[in-house]
């Protein structure tokens, strides 16, 4: 069991610099301008899109008509996650966001991903889950959007 704790959990040899956690800051912020860019949107732009892309500063929300992707990033988790973890839910129904008018059905929860940023001397952040798989920056967003199109499809059926 204690094996399989050190494969998963991302160890890092010293306490974080300001440098290192700056640099997981940016690779956070670019998987968000992957998912949900920011926009600004002009009165009469509300189109109702397939998947409605919420931003918020520490994540984002991936909204479809049944199914939705959260994605929540917590810069000081804890102790064992010196870095931070980066979570991302999965959801059956409409996700309420702060400050929106709260649905009925509210949604369901249906699985969660914690990623921990691995310590390596790379350009883009690795990360690392809690079941051992690793992704870039590119492959994790797309890896979220991947997940969002299942649950739709399970939805749907």
């Amino acid at each position: 069991m204690a094996d399989e704790t050190e494969s998963s959990a991302p160890r890092w040899s010293t306490s974080p610099t300001v440098k290192q956690k700056n640099a997981v800051q940016r690779c956070v912020t670019a998987l968000l301008d992957e998912l949900a860019p920011e926009r600004v949107l002009k009165s009469g732009d509300r189109t109702r899109l397939r998947i409605e892309q919420h931003r918020m500063p520490t994540g984002c929300v991936l909204q479809a008509a049944s199914a939705a992707v959260s994605v929540s990033w917590f810069a000081d988790a804890d102790t064992d996650a010196p870095m931070g973890a980066l979570h991302i839910l999965i959801w059956r129904g409409v996700v309420s966001r702060r400050g929106a008018a709260q649905k009925a059905e509210g949604a369901t929860l249906v699985s969660e991903l914690v990623l921990h940023p691995v310590d390596r001397p790379l350009a883009d952040c690795v990360w690392r889950a809690t079941d051992g798989a690793e992704f870039d920056t590119a492959s994790l967003a797309a890896h979220t959007l991947a997940l969002l199109e299942g649950q739709i499809a399970t939805t749907t059926e």
